[in-house]
């Protein structure tokens, strides 16, 4: 019997231990620094996968972004495979050189965001718009620039403290003239060039 608990001791130190922090990325690169990444037009490419993996949404969003040297704005518009389509607009204050804070029309009190590296991680709660009603729900966003421009997004969504499901989302900047239709929720999302 003392193996067993001895084993769930170590289980439980071990994944207790596992929680990652931005500046465990404070030396990787290239650095992401928000306010000149989302600067002008940026694209991006995602879907909603539920608890159990099974994928319920694709979305594209083109975001126009702008900085005055104090404040991001970030003017969202998500076009989705089945044809709806929704608007967010961020403002973001740069609070020092690694903290960021936020707010937008859905997002309940104020989103914070901590930078290090090549990592953000953005944390929110959200009225999600579900049928004709709305699920209060927590973001965990982790962000990652990669080497070639694309940065990476993915963000665990809770309700209540449970898991229902993660979003994924790749951003890069459009070239010129480039397309990305959607059809009637069957097709593929055009991917980053």
């Amino acid at each position: 019997m003392s193996r067993i608990a001895a084993a769930l001791s170590v289980i439980a130190v071990v994944t207790g231990c596992g929680s990652m922090q931005p500046k465990d990325f404070a030396e990787n690169k290239p650095r992401l620094v928000i306010e000149d990444y989302f600067a002008g037009e940026t694209r991006a490419w995602g879907i909603f996968e539920d608890r159990f993996g099974d994928l319920r949404r694709q979305f594209v969003v083109d975001i126009a972004g702008s900085w005055n040297g104090r404040e991001l704005v970030l003017d969202e518009n998500f076009r989705y495979s089945d044809g709806e389509t929704d608007q967010r607009i961020w403002r973001i204050t740069k609070l020092d050189e690694h903290r960021y804070e936020g707010t937008a029309d859905d997002v309940v009190g104020t989103a914070s965001g901590v930078a290090y590296g090549n990592a953000l991680n953005w944390r929110y709660d959200l009225d999600l718009k579900v049928g004709d009603g709305t699920w209060r729900v927590r973001f965990d966003d982790w962000m990652f620039l990669q080497p070639d421009g694309v940065l990476i997004n993915r963000a665990r969504v809770r309700k209540w403290g449970v898991e229902i499901g993660e979003v994924t989302i790749v951003f890069s900047k459009p070239s010129k003239g480039e397309e990305t239709p959607l059809g009637d929720g069957k097709s593929t999302l055009t991917p980053p060039s």
